[in-house]
């Protein structure tokens, strides 16, 4: 299948083309007729698959198609952080390009000055965190009393950073009479209940379950106690032969420890996570982005949004304590068929998580043996 049998407009076919796409993406395939047809939606797929797409293409067109005279906030797309707000905001600029409709992405960490003038300018699509937009509704800078398609992306990570209550508030704001669009990595039972109460009827998609991680990912486990997991991590990184690497790390104290003890090793290395602010997050990202670091440490919640092309190596330096968490993390390699690397380490007191993330993806990962350079 191409994007043209999915009977969109010419404006989006044309923008479609113009970057350079052909076939869609499953999610994309399956998702974008339902919502043309105007139903509610869970849609289920990891990191990677072109969910953003799935929802930014069939909301430009039916916005698009039933144009009205009002200036009101038309379409809003919850995001859990900064950087996912971005990601969909670019994507709402690549499709839209040749249509008239305004997107504006707002979050915290910056001054809502230049947020709020262009919101009172007006703006079709409102791609928002939470947070930051509660602080314009109760400001009453942020009117969502008209809005017509409500989408709750990466609503697990939303929900597990303790947003829940935010949204809640959010839904009491919004039209009864909507069409709602729920995109999540995870489906877990507490979050699929939630869905079901916020969506009228909804078609389920589900693409690619969780538990499975791509065959083209080289997986591997180091055991190592907690104390010798930074220069493990040195040792590693020595290697020329790796260029970028996302490490994971549990906390953002943790992430900045990790930076310093990497640049005293001469590896060009940076941070990103919640205390930093969005100039230093982008930064990092940038840089990056176009190899001006090689490494570049997160947090789980910071991750979400991360969209790199041909990212090779991937390292937990703490596992996770949640197992579908490991998917997210090591789904960021290997994308497209690409081969990647992804690399754990397992200290005596994780060996409880790694037995659930093993059960999870339903075998166990090859145990690497140290055949390192020392520490020079």
């Amino acid at each position: 299948m191409n994007f043209k049998e999915l009977n969109l407009i010419p404006p989006i076919n044309k923008a479609i083309q113009k970057v350079g796409y052909t076939a869609p993406t499953p999610i994309q395939q399956q998702s974008i007729p339902h919502i043309l047809k105007g139903n509610d939606l869970i849609g289920c797929a990891q990191t990677g698959t072109g969910k953003t797409a799935s929802f930014a293409i069939p909301v430009l067109q039916l916005l698009h198609e039933k144009q009205t005279s009002h200036k009101n906030i038309r379409a809003l797309v919850l995001t859990p952080t900064r950087e996912l707000a971005i990601q969909v905001s670019d994507n709402f600029k690549m499709y839209g390009s040749f249509l008239p409709l305004k997107h504006l992405e707002i979050f915290g960490g910056v001054p809502q000055g230049n947020q709020v003038t262009a919101i009172k300018k007006g703006v079709d699509i409102l791609i928002a965190t939470p947070g930051r937009l509660l602080d314009l509704m109760n400001q009453g800078l942020v009117n969502i009393s008209q809005i017509e398609i409500l989408v709750l992306d990466e609503a697990d990570r939303m929900l597990d950073m303790g947003f829940v209550n935010d949204v809640k508030k959010i839904l009491k704001k919004v039209p009864v009479k909507r069409q709602t669009l729920f995109f999540s990595a995870t489906m877990p039972t507490d979050i699929r209940k939630f869905a079901q109460s916020i969506l009228n009827n909804p078609k389920e998609i589900n693409v690619t379950p969780v538990s499975s991680t791509a065959q083209t990912v080289k997986q591997s486990v180091y055991f190592v106690e907690k104390t010798e997991k930074l220069d493990l991590l040195v040792r590693i990184l020595q290697d020329p032969s790796i260029e970028r690497s996302l490490v994971f790390s549990r906390t953002k104290h943790g992430a900045d420890k990790l930076v310093k003890k990497l640049v005293k090793a001469g590896i060009t290395a940076a941070a990103i996570h919640g205390n930093k602010s969005q100039n230093a997050r982008q930064n990092a990202l940038n840089n990056f982005k176009n190899s001006s670091i090689r490494v570049l440490i997160a947090t789980d919640i910071a991750a979400r949004g991360i969209d790199i092309d041909e990212l090779p190596h991937v390292i937990n330096y703490e596992l996770p304590n949640v197992p579908e968490t490991y998917v997210h993390r090591i789904g960021r390699t290997g994308r497209a068929g690409a081969s990647g690397t992804a690399i754990s380490f397992c200290s005596e007191d994780e060996k409880k998580d790694l037995k659930n993330i093993q059960k999870l993806i339903g075998f166990n990962m090859a145990v690497a043996k140290e055949n390192l350079q020392p520490l020079t």
